[in-house]
């Protein structure tokens, strides 16, 4: 495939502006120039350009007292576009609606972004941690539920090479990291038709997940619920849990 920035239709500036928006993705809250300049790589000169012409549009805001910027709340703009004008997303929501109220448990959809998967729908059920309750979270698809339920749905080869382009970091003392062990639990979800994780992601997680399909049987989303393993074992969760989330997912996928 020839390289996209090679094509004279390319605006080699635009890349340089979202490097500076995404800068901001670790969870670096507020960044100064000589951060954005270490992170992006850029030159300070043109750092600063970016940043106060993306200051301007609404897309940073900056600190009168420090400088420092942090992501603008135009950002929020495009992210509700995106979520009330995704058709999948508006079919989902009244069935994820039940299914929190009939588990009590937290629910919620995600969709594939290479690698990683990336939540659109997040229904607590409890107090949690402020980030559990967050549209827009990426996630890596190796060693979550929602994700290896993505990759049983695809053809093997399709998934082998995704858990291999993976960055696969070692994030509890529960993860899987080898690919063989990955593609043994990717296709125990494709016999079962559902994936169960524990503490994988994160320690103290149980989390089951089916995976969302159109109609030529590709994966487009994942609906999972998420419970606490001081609360749930994996055998009640798929007595009680998986059966609901297996009839919504279906429902959903309109099958």
């Amino acid at each position: 495939m020839s390289n996209p920035s090679n094509s004279a239709l390319y605006v080699k500036s635009i890349p340089k502006a979202f490097r500076i928006l995404e800068a901001f993705r670790d969870g670096d809250t507020f960044l100064g120039l000589t951060d954005l300049v270490q992170i992006t790589g850029m030159d300070k000169s043109s750092v600063q350009r970016f940043a106060y012409t993306l200051r301007h549009m609404g897309y940073l805001e900056q600190d009168p007292a420090t400088r420092r910027y942090s992501i603008g709340r135009r950002v929020l703009d495009l992210s509700f576009t995106f979520l009330s004008s995704h058709s999948l997303i508006a079919r989902a929501t009244p069935a994820l609606v039940d299914l929190r109220q009939a588990v009590q448990e937290r629910v919620d959809m995600s969709i594939p972004d290479g690698t990683w998967v990336l939540y659109v729908v997040r229904m607590q059920a409890k107090r949690e941690h402020y980030s559990a309750a967050l549209v827009g979270r990426r996630i890596p698809m190796f060693c979550t539920a929602g994700g290896r339920a993505m990759l049983a749905a695809m053809p093997e080869e399709v998934a082998r090479r995704l858990v291999e382009q993976s960055d696969r970091q070692q994030h509890t003392a529960y993860t899987l990291t080898d690919v063989d062990s990955i593609m043994a639990e990717v296709a125990l979800t494709r016999e079962r038709g559902y994936a169960i994780q524990s503490s994988e992601w994160r320690a103290g997680e149980l989390a089951a997940a089916v995976a969302i399909t159109n109609k030529q049987g590709e994966p487009v989303a994942a609906i999972h619920v998420a419970v606490s393993t001081s609360d749930w074992t994996p055998a009640d969760m798929e007595a009680r849990i998986v059966p609901l989330l297996t009839t919504t997912g279906a429902s959903i996928s309109g099958r």
